[in-house]
């Protein structure tokens, strides 16, 4: 272990909160309970502000994999901070594989991956079309973060989602999340694609159900949505 890995494990270990990781151990079953120190975001996103561009850090992301989720987690936020468009999507590239769990996933956006968005947009059409839960999943969470709202909004964004055939729980939460938040930000685009039924039916409903949760969408809107829900077995 290089003096890098032992100095960062301390400096998470003196963080590490147990409660908090039994908590968070039961909100990601792929995660060994084993892994989890339970430190906490803020702490952690402190932590990583005081190392960003460091030569410890760079040293540190380029050390995978890791061992902890907490490390997982702060590679994740670490690559916030880099800079340039390159050089974030080959970071975030030799990251993806190693990524087992939804948390450190959502939280992978580094800002400089907008910097190209024509050229991110093939990427994330590749990572939709990767095997890897993770991959597929962070294609998503980042069409639903970046590419709903204008100027980068167009009707292929939708059709790339609904595209998505993979049964895994995650990567089905991820494209409900997606197409619930599409219903509350491109409404008239997003709708045919429940009255057409172009969903597979669990994210149909899901997809439904999140947007009928949110404060975002009118009541009247939500009245009607409710009457789109598919039942069990139905096609």
């Amino acid at each position: 272990m290089s003096a890098c890995q032992i100095h960062i494990r301390a400096d998470l270990l003196a963080l590490r909160d147990e409660s908090y990781a039994v908590f968070q151990g039961k909100l990601m079953p792929t995660v060994s309970r084993e892994t989890i120190l339970g430190v906490r975001m803020p702490a952690l996103r402190a932590y990583a502000g005081k190392i960003a561009g460091s030569e410890e850090a760079r040293e540190f992301l380029s050390m995978l994999p890791h061992v902890w989720y907490d490390e997982n987690n702060l590679h994740a936020v670490l690559l916030g901070s880099v800079r340039g468009f390159s050089e974030a999507l080959e970071a975030v590239e030799a990251f993806l594989p190693y990524v087992d769990n939804w948390a450190t996933c959502d939280m992978l956006a580094p800002k400089a991956l907008l910097d190209e968005p024509t050229l991110l947009w093939g990427k994330i059409l590749q990572w939709l079309s990767s095997a890897h839960t993770y991959t597929i999943r962070y294609g998503l969470v980042r069409m639903t973060a970046w590419y709903l709202g204008e100027p980068l909004f167009c009707d292929e964004v939708l059709k790339a989602a609904a595209r998505v055939e993979h049964e895994d729980y995650y990567v089905r939460m991820a494209q409900a999340w997606f197409f619930s938040f599409a219903l509350m930000k491109q409404y008239d685009a997003t709708l045919p694609y429940l009255t057409n039924r172009s969903l597979p039916p669990w994210v149909h409903n899901k997809a439904i159900q999140k947007a009928v949760e949110s404060f975002r969408v009118k009541p009247e809107i939500k009245e009607y949505l409710k009457t789109l829900r598919r039942r069990q077995g139905e096609k």
